[in-house]
């Protein structure tokens, strides 16, 4: 599967009573299908995956199947501690009509995952799949990290057709995509490298700011693949601030906060999770309110508080 473009790492609304709210995300993604994106990546980090039952897991992925648009690529965060556990969330996302598993590192035994355990645990993952895998590095909370020599040896399966590298390095990037060949596809996973990440040879990129202001992140994508730099250069450096605020330091909150300006339905992320204090949310909403002067002529009004 071509996953070339701009996904939002979908956040998961929740109604009062706690509960998965089913009408929020519809109408999230009815939103999100035309704003110019790739297709959608559920139950990932920024989803709070891992603080979801199994059931809260398969409505959440049933509903963003539903409201997707015919054409919308879909991907599922499926990892999970074991290699049994992963494999039967994978079959599970395949059975609801996802086309590409996204599995993150196991790390709760951190010391003894060394390179051999997670190259034998991916190829297992690989091998029982019914759907395209695509690697998921985030080391930032797993404390584990793809490095572009395992990548690469991984990157020879049939079936393991990319990796989404959220370490934020720029050069560890440049690394694995120089590890890989043409065909296995490089996303990376933060929104303040995504300009030199796409001049460099990524395809793509999975991006928690693209849950909230997600024109603009498609705007650097495409400018940056069109090798109109001028633009690709003006509108990333516009996004830098409110990516390093919204998404760095404020995380999930933050996000969600700022889907709650743009008329999306973010809401409160769950506990342990706290939500905004009264500062964090009047910073985020002066920073929405200067994006829409930096953002070119055609995305005027894209950005709303």
């Amino acid at each position: 599967m071509n996953a070339s473009g701009v996904f939002p790492a979908l956040t998961t609304p929740f109604d009062t009573d706690g509960s998965v709210s089913v009408d929020s995300i519809k109408h999230n993604i009815a939103k999100y299908n035309a704003a110019g994106l790739t297709g959608f990546v559920a139950i990932g980090s920024t989803g709070e995956s891992v603080l979801l039952s199994r059931k809260e897991v398969d409505t959440v992925l049933v509903a963003v199947k539903e409201a997707a648009a015919p054409g919308m690529k879909l991907i599922a965060g499926t990892g999970a501690e074991s290699t049994a556990e992963t494999i039967d969330r994978t079959k599970r996302a395949a059975e609801i009509g996802y086309h590409v598993a996204l599995v993150k590192t196991p790390y709760y035994y951190k010391p003894m995952y060394n390179a051999e355990a997670l190259i034998t645990h991916y190829r297992r993952v690989a091998d029982a799949s019914p759907i395209p895998v695509m690697l998921y590095s985030v080391p930032q909370f797993t404390g584990v990290a793809l490095e572009a020599p395992e990548v690469g040896v991984l990157a020879q399966h049939p079936n393991i057709i990319g990796i989404k590298e959220s370490s934020g390095l720029v050069q560890r990037a440049a690394e694995i995509l120089a590890a890989v060949p043409a065909s296995f596809q490089v996303l990376v996973g933060s929104a303040s490298m995504m300009f030199p990440s796409t001049v460099l040879g990524a395809c793509g990129a999975i991006l928690a700011l693209a849950s909230a202001l997600p024109e603009l992140c498609v705007a650097v994508f495409d400018a940056a693949r069109k090798g109109d730099l001028e633009t690709a250069r003006s509108v990333q450096s516009a996004v830098l601030p409110a990516s390093k605020m919204i998404v760095s330091q404020c995380g999930i909150p933050g996000v969600k906060y700022a889907m709650d300006l743009g008329g999306y339905r973010g809401g409160l992320p769950r506990q342990p999770l706290l939500p905004l204090r009264d500062e964090q949310k009047n910073t985020i909403r002066e920073l929405i309110a200067k994006l829409d002067a930096h953002a070119p002529a055609r995305l005027s009004g894209a950005v709303s508080v």
